[in-house]
């Protein structure tokens, strides 16, 4: 029969430092008050005996549960299915990570679920959150403001409520869309077409309006609405083709519509970019890479994104800012967006 292992205490570190356990106890739980050499026994007492706190224990004491909540407003198919959310949660996890906080990670598959995370967040089960992928009708960023815990936002906010300061990284959705379009025109393209994202996210709306900004005058048909997927690409390029089979060109909102895109022009028969030159925008690299010809797109550091509103959050959370006006971060963080050529354009 095996014996159940026994867990160091609080006083067994004190007896080993040869201090008092409240010392441990500041010492452990990061308070101020210990001369460093006292810290500095006690920090060996802790290894020497392998000592792990007791975290509810802990956030009674700090008012912190050194987690942090990830919401994805979108179903599991889709968080799963796009190359974009692991690379943002990469960058998400690896902040958080290096500085010993946990991941929590909770999906809405339907607007019913926006109710039981803004519960779950009022709950006092995470210290803060991180909110990306929404909707412009999302009940959500009223739910969290209501649960009173400090967020950042992935992508800029779409609501207008007179919300104070919505913290928010985001890319150049607008400035990326002028360049590939730009891109399309310097070779001599004239019946360029846009594949939307889902227009009900802001990120979509920036890269249409990126688009007529250089083509103001584009015919309205050469427009169709997709929603960020494959399949959606398909759909529109099938589409665009039956609307306008003299089109020359193609900017999709992201490398998953364009790599659906690339699929219809195959089946019918046109050259890429031959016949029709096609850019797309998140430079993901398994897409990319993968699509025949490689795809010509617009780059923006999806990982970096992640690691940079996680970062933001953590300064929030530190209470040495909390009287630091210097040290509030800007609501909105907009990272820059670059061309990346390849064969489709």
């Amino acid at each position: 029969m095996t014996e159940a292992v026994t867990r160091p205490t609080l006083e067994a570190v004190a007896a080993r430092a040869g201090v008092s356990r409240a010392t441990v106890s500041r010492v452990v739980n990061g308070g101020d008050g210990v001369r460093e050499p006292l810290v500095e026994r006690v920090r060996r007492a802790v290894e020497e005996l392998g000592y792990v706190p007791n975290q509810a224990a802990r956030s009674l004491v700090t008012r912190r549960h050194d987690a942090v909540a990830v919401v994805i407003a979108e179903p599991e198919t889709r968080v799963f299915a796009d190359p974009f959310f692991a690379l943002q949660l990469r960058g998400i996890s690896k902040e958080l990570t290096a500085h010993d906080n946990q991941l929590v990670l909770l999906l809405t598959e339907g607007r019913d679920d926006h109710a039981r995370v803004g519960r779950y967040l009022a709950g006092g089960h995470v210290d803060g959150a991180l909110v990306f992928s929404l909707h412009l009708d999302d009940a959500l960023p009223g739910l969290i403001r209501g649960a009173g815990v400090p967020t950042v936002f992935g992508g800029r906010p779409g609501w207008s409520d007179g919300t104070p300061r919505a913290v928010y990284v985001d890319s150049d959705n607008r400035g990326g869309a002028r360049a590939a379009v730009r891109h399309l025109v310097g070779l001599g393209r004239t019946r360029i077409a846009h594949i939307t994202g889902a227009l009900d996210q802001t990120s979509a709306v920036d890269r249409r309006d990126g688009f007529r900004d250089v083509m103001a005058e584009a015919d309205p048909r050469l427009v169709v609405e997709g929603d960020f997927t494959p399949a959606g690409g398909e759909r529109a390029m099938r589409e665009l083709l039956d609307r306008c089979p003299d089109l020359d060109a193609v900017f999709a909102a992201n490398d998953l519509t364009a790599a659906g895109a690339l699929r219809v022009l195959r089946e019918r028969g046109r050259r890429v970019p031959d016949d029709v030159a096609v850019i797309g925008f998140d430079d993901m690299l398994p897409v990319a890479e993968q699509t025949d010809p490689p795809l010509t797109t617009i780059r923006q550091d999806i990982e970096e994104m992640g690691r940079l509103m996680a970062r933001l959050l953590l300064r929030r959370l530190d209470p040495r800012n909390a009287d630091d006006t210097d040290a509030a971060p800007s609501p909105g963080v907009v990272l820059p967006t670059t061309l990346v050529r390849r064969a489709s354009a």
